[in-house]
């Protein structure tokens, strides 16, 4: 959306756009975050598009967001204040300005999260027609009053175009989009304000090449007389929020049921088609509200012991929670009593992370979808399992209590079980986090020194020594690391001081960018060792795929091996065997056609026998091999 492209004649570019610049928008936070370090153009190009807003209109596109993507009508009140505080603090920091509206996730609202709102300073929101009582007319905004005497603005989006760009055609015609926007009303009359609301991947994402229907309406619009393209915080400057509205609450723009999607087995659901059941998402809300409850009372009653004011650390943690380490340690060292010690400054930190572990597990996504199993629910339990891990001495307690209330959640697939079944296999680690870290940074040390780096640590090395810091909370970890090479693999034990337990780990289990990063260093080297100099010009020319040289390499090794047993032919074979299977591919039959009559026809068949388990054959003497007769 931030480089969209407009044709000009004869189908060549006349122009990219940013088309920020000419809507409203609001990206979440933590998404922000993301964007900030691996996507820093976009990111760039996101604020940007912000100040051009401002300085055209007075008033800015960028709208807030609650920090995390939770259902605020399912929420606490306070766990409502902190979303909102920490959200506009976030957008501050990011954007330089006070936030005038802001977004509710999946427009789910009731009256207590408007007042929320409302008393923060926010100006407007924007729902969908079903969640308002009466329209004012002309897709003006209604003014709703909140029990303490405070309003704020509510914009009404156009059901009908919103879902035919979203879902429908319009996003693929943007003459038809654009005659849609400036139809007159159902009574023939002209509208004051239409208002559109997608999702962003609809452009581009859903629906390719989106972004330049987009650009297209924008551009339009912007030539067409007695037409104003403008976001809804210019519009509600120019025209004040007058006629008095009520919500109906709770409600979301997703779930017609109110905000039962996120609690019930109410019927929404993605594949209507499919004969599943989401009756799992009440005992999962039911498991993460215990948690929640059961951490905010711990935070308070250690947060007590620790913090100068545990309420106030928790308000304005917001201030920082998106930012680099050091700036997130040393709002920590503000906020601890001037004679805590090291360790009560380290678990001060570990207490706002659990507060930030229990709020993201709150995520909208883990009851959205069609299973207890799917990656969303899964990472939601995650989240919840990390703020396990940060309870201290309540852990044990916490989990079984947690695990044992996801018992009643069925998966639609058998295989998955329960919701405490996949809590156990998929969310909780089974393996130390830190020890994960550090096998990865110490095989990335020997194998791939640039990726020799943590997310989320900091990394002391001292030979097979490894310090991690957790930049968050400043917790220091020291183990002892060991790097054994495994064909192409690697085999990493990691020693975690103060416990005593080895962890062993192996390639697949390392965290993901040092496991390609090693993966990779692993098949140069092979590719270097037995490919031959006309194999790695072909494939360095793009002539084949290294796929295709290995099912060659390997054919010729093979085939070597008619004539020469010795340790680097049958090394040659073994590794180009690895490094195909590495690649997705089975062993070709032919090859083990070929293989089989070489290692029959052996005098000395033992020598062959380790290749030939590798190929796949059952090797006489080996537990479990017999006849094979059916």
């Amino acid at each position: 959306m931030v480089a969209a492209r407009i044709p000009g004649p004869e189908g060549r570019i006349a122009r990219i756009v940013n088309t920020l610049e000419g809507l409203s928008f609001n990206f979440g936070p933590t998404l922000l975050e993301w964007m900030e370090h691996r996507a820093p153009d976009t990111y760039a190009a996101v604020l940007a598009a912000d100040r051009a807003s401002l300085a055209r209109l007075g008033h800015g596109n960028a709208i807030a967001m609650p920090y995390h993507h939770a259902i605020l009508p399912l929420s606490t009140l306070d766990d409502k204040r902190t979303e909102v505080r920490w959200g506009i603090a976030d957008f501050r920091r990011r954007f330089g300005r006070e936030p005038e509206g802001m977004w509710l996730p999946e427009t789910a609202v009731d009256e207590e999260t408007l007042e929320v709102l409302a008393t923060e300073g926010i100006r407007f929101t924007i729902l969908a027609p079903h969640q308002v009582t009466s329209l004012p007319a002309g897709g003006m905004p209604g003014l709703y009053r909140t029990s303490t005497g405070d309003s704020i603005a509510l914009f009404v989006y156009d059901g009908a175009i919103s879902h035919d760009v979203a879902f429908g055609a319009l996003v693929r015609d943007a003459e038809a989009w654009f005659d849609r926007l400036l139809a007159p009303d159902e009574k023939g009359k002209p509208r004051r304000l239409v208002g559109v609301a997608t999702d962003g991947e609809t452009y581009g994402h859903h629906h390719k090449f989106g972004e330049m229907a987009l650009a297209r309406v924008l551009t339009r619009l912007v030539e067409t007389p007695r037409v104003r393209v403008e976001n809804f915080a210019s519009f509600l400057a120019r025209h004040p929020a007058s006629e008095e509205v009520k919500v109906v609450s709770p409600s979301a723009w997703s779930c017609a049921h109110g905000v039962e999607r996120w609690r019930s087995d109410c019927g929404c659901r993605i594949a209507p088609e499919r004969a599943t059941q989401q009756a799992w998402r009440a005992p999962l809300r039911d498991a993460v509200g215990w948690l929640g409850a059961e951490l905010e009372t711990l935070y308070r009653r250690e947060g007590a012991r620790v913090l100068v004011d545990a309420y106030r650390a928790r308000e304005h943690y917001g201030d920082v929670v998106g930012t680099d380490g050091s700036t997130i340690r040393s709002y920590i060292r503000d906020q601890v009593r001037a004679d805590a010690s090291p360790e009560e400054v380290t678990r001060a930190g570990e207490l706002l992370e659990m507060v930030r572990g229990a709020l993201r597990s709150f995520t909208s996504c883990g009851w959205f979808f069609d299973d207890i199993g799917g990656i969303e629910t899964v990472e939601v339990l995650r989240y919840a399992a990390r703020a396990i891990e940060l309870s201290g001495s309540d852990r044990d307690r916490l989990d079984q209590g947690f695990s044992d209330r996801l018992a009643p959640a069925l998966s639609n697939d058998r295989a998955l079980g329960t919701g405490r079944d996949i809590y156990l296999r998929h969310a909780r680690p089974q393996i130390a986090p830190v020890a994960r870290v550090a096998a990865g940074i110490a095989a990335a040390h020997r194998y791939a020194p640039d990726a020799a780096e943590a997310t989320g640590y900091g990394v002391e090395a001292n030979g097979d020594h490894l310090t991690l810091v957790h930049q968050r909370t400043g917790r220091r970890f020291t183990t002892e690391t060991v790097v054994e090479r495994r064909g192409l693999g690697v085999a990493v034990t990691v020693t975690l001081s103060g416990t005593g337990e080895p962890e062993h780990l192996n390639l697949h289990e390392l965290p993901e960018r040092q496991r390609e990063a090693v993966t990779n260093a692993l098949r140069a080297e092979c590719v270097e060792r037995w490919f031959s100099t006309g194999e790695r010009a072909r494939l360095s020319h793009g002539e084949v795929s290294l796929r295709e040289v290995t099912q060659s390499s390997l054919r010729d090794a093979v085939a070597a091996l008619a004539n020469d047993h010795s340790a680097v032919a049958l090394a040659r074979a073994t590794e180009l065997l690895e490094l195909f299977e590495n690649l997705g591919g089975w062993v070709p039959f032919e090859v083990q056609t070929r293989f089989y009559r070489i290692w029959k026809g052996a005098a000395d068949v033992g020598s062959l026998n380790q290749l030939a388990r590798a190929m796949g054959f059952a090797v006489e003497g080996e537990r479990g091999t017999g006849s094979g007769e059916r």
